[in-house]
């Protein structure tokens, strides 16, 4: 359940949309919000709901998901300073995709009315909106070009690559943990791959010395090693 908290002073990574606006421009939208937490595995935002607001990610990760013949299909992961909920908000059109908390997140909320007008203020700031989307578009776009183009186990080294950029955390001698849990299945699905094919793609990458894996965790063992085997 949602509850009231005070935002962070940390910063956001110059990518995102938080980290992409000027200092007076981020203080001025997140004087906006109404803020909240939620616990892990919070719905944030639901599929088919009606748009009425967007939701700045403030800290901690959420996963994004759809459901495809009943079944909840991972589509990516969103990190600190990322702007979620935009489309459906703008175009008011119900959310095509279901926002969950992984971990403890808190989050800025901004009505629909409040952010626009807000960009009508900032006009240069629908830039970094469309910017936004079209990270979005591009992630997508990438995956599905990974599936023609690269066997199972390259095609999961590369998710895992960009993965541990977003959310990778630093461990001692070099080793990153993948700082969101994944199952089986929701690997298997943002590469569509089966779920046994992505055991074999595991079990290939982990008797290469790569990675090494536990119930929904993942550390990188080599990410020099992972990365130069996308690019083989």
């Amino acid at each position: 359940m949602a509850q009231n908290f005070s935002r962070p002073t940390n910063g956001w990574a110059s990518g995102t949309f938080l980290g992409g606006l000027s200092p007076s421009t981020r203080d001025e939208l997140l004087g906006l919000c109404a803020r909240r937490r939620y616990q892990s595995g919070g719905a944030i935002l639901r599929e088919g709901s009606v748009g009425s607001h967007v939701v700045l990610l403030e800290s901690g990760f959420v996963k994004v998901t759809t459901a495809v013949e009943g079944m909840a299909t991972l589509l990516g992961i969103r990190m600190p300073g990322e702007l979620i909920g935009e489309i459906g908000a703008l175009t008011r059109a119900p959310r095509n995709a279901t926002v969950t908390a992984c971990g403890v997140v808190q989050v800025g909320v901004v009505t629909r009315p409040a952010f626009e007008e807000f960009l009508r203020r900032h006009p240069d700031t629908s830039n970094l909106v469309m910017a936004t989307i079209a990270r979005k578009l591009t992630w997508a776009n990438r995956r599905r070009s990974d599936f023609a183009a690269f066997p199972a186990h390259i095609r999961l080294a590369r998710l895992l690559v960009e993965i541990a950029e977003v959310c990778g955390r630093p461990l001692p001698d070099g080793r990153i943990e993948i700082g969101v849990a994944l199952s089986q299945p929701e690997l298997a699905a943002m590469i569509a791959i089966a779920r046994a094919t992505v055991q074999k793609a595991l079990h290939e990458l982990r008797e290469r010395g790569l990675i090494s894996t536990a119930y929904r965790r993942i550390v990188i063992l080599d990410p020099a090693g992972l990365a130069g085997l996308t690019d083989d």
